[in-house]
C-alpha cells in the first residue's frame, strides 16, 4: 500500500513476538494479492486486465470490502467510488506518475469506462462482472479494511489491549500498562486549531485529506481533483467504514458534508479551505465526546467514548 504498519500493545503472558510479527506480515501480503492497485498480480489487477463480460470471483476479504464499498458509493451519490481506478491512474496516483494533467478529452474518455454503476456484483457467489474497460480502486477502504484485519488477528493470538496503525488510520482496543485510554491526536496541520485528542476504545479513526500528499483525492463526479477539505477525520467501531467515509465526506461540499455527516450520525472532524483561512467543523456526534481540559492538556480537547457505547 506504499506505507507502514505500527503496533503497541500491552503484552499478554504468553507471548512471541516474532510469530506475531510474521502473521501480520502474512495478513497484509494476502490482502495486498487481493487488492492492491499496484500489482497487476493481484485479483484487482486481474480484474482491470479482464474483457468484456467476464465474471470475477472474489476472496473473501475482497468480497467483504466490494459490498461495502458499492454499499457508501450507493448512500453517498459516488462522492466515493471503488470503481475510478481509470481516473486515479491519469492523474498520476496509481502505479505509474503522471507526466502531466490529463486532459479534458482524457478525462471524459476515462469518466465513461468508469463508475460503480457500471459493475455487476453478485453477491450470493461474490463475483464480480468486468463491464468491459473498468478499473477498480479501493485505495480509500482498502488500508481501513487491513487495519481490522490486523485488530481481528490480535485478538485471535489473545492480545486485548493495543493500537494498531497502517498509515495513519487507527484502531484502539482496551487500555495502555498504565491504565490510560489509547489515546491519539487528530492531524491538525494549522495551528490555528487546538488539537484534538481521542480515546480510541474499542473504536478506529481515519482521516483524509491533502496536506501530506497533495490534492490526491479525486471527486468520482468531475473527475477532479478536490480542493476545499484539508483534513477529514471519521470515528467509528470500524476502520475500513470510517476509511471510505473519511474519503467520501471529503469530496463533499462543506455544507453538503455537515448535511450528510449529521444525518448518518457520524462522528466526524473537518477542515476546510475558506478563502485564505481555514475553519473547523465538528459533527453534533462527535462534539457529544468533547471534555475540555485545560492546563492540564495544555488546552487540548479530549474526545472520549463514554457517551456512545451503543455508537454504530
Amino acid at each position: 500500500m506504499g506505507t507502514t504498519w505500527r503496533l503497541r500493545l500491552a503484552v499478554p503472558e504468553v507471548f512471541d513476538r516474532s510469530e506475531i510479527v510474521a502473521a501480520i506480515e502474512a495478513r497484509l501480503e494476502d490482502i495486498l494479492t487481493q487488492m492492491s492497485h499496484w500489482r497487476a498480480d493481484s485479483v484487482l489487477g486481474r480484474f482491470n486486465r479482464a474483457p468484456a463480460g467476464e465474471w470475477i470471483s472474489l476472496p473473501p476479504d475482497f468480497a467483504g470490502v466490494m459490498s461495502a464499498a458499492l454499499a457508501i458509493a450507493e448512500m453517498t451519490g459516488a462522492a466515493f467510488d471503488p470503481a475510478i481506478g481509470a481516473i486515479v491512474d491519469l492523474w498520476g496516483h496509481g502505479p505509474t506518475p503522471a507526466e502531466a494533467p490529463p486532459t479534458p478529452g482524457a478525462l471524459a474518455e476515462a469518466r465513461a469506462l468508469s463508475g460503480w454503476q457500471r459493475l455487476s456484483y453478485d453477491h450470493d457467489n461474490s463475483r464480480l462482472l468486468q463491464p468491459g474497460g473498468l478499473r477498480l480502486d479501493l485505495s480509500g477502504i482498502a488500508k481501513g479494511y487491513a487495519v481490522d484485519a490486523l485488530a481481528a488477528l490480535l485478538r485471535k493470538r489473545g492480545c486485548g489491549h493495543f493500537l494498531v496503525e497502517i498509515g495513519g488510520e487507527l484502531a484502539g482496543c482496551g487500555i495502555r500498562p498504565d491504565g490510560d485510554p489509547w489515546w491519539v491526536e487528530l492531524e491538525t496541520p494549522s495551528g490555528e486549531i487546538p488539537p484534538l485528542r481521542i480515546a480510541l476504545h474499542q473504536l478506529a479513526v481515519a482521516t483524509s485529506g491533502d496536506y501530506v500528499r497533495g490534492r490526491h483525492t479525486i471527486d468520482p463526479r468531475s473527475a477532479l481533483p478536490v480542493e476545499q477539505a484539508m483534513a477529514v477525520s471519521v470515528l467509528h467501531r470500524s476502520a475500513m467504514l470510517a476509511d471510505a467515509w473519511a474519503t467520501a465526506l471529503s469530496v463533499m461540499p462543506p455544507a453538503a458534508m455537515h448535511e450528510f455527516a449529521t444525518g448518518e450520525n457520524l462522528a466526524v472532524r473537518a477542515l476546510h479551505r475558506v478563502g485564505e483561512g481555514i475553519e473547523e467543523w465538528l459533527s453534533p456526534a462527535l462534539q457529544a465526546l468533547i471534555v475540555e481540559l485545560e492546563a492540564a492538556t495544555e488546552g487540548a480537547r479530549l474526545a472520549t467514548t463514554i457517551p456512545i457505547s451503543g455508537y454504530p
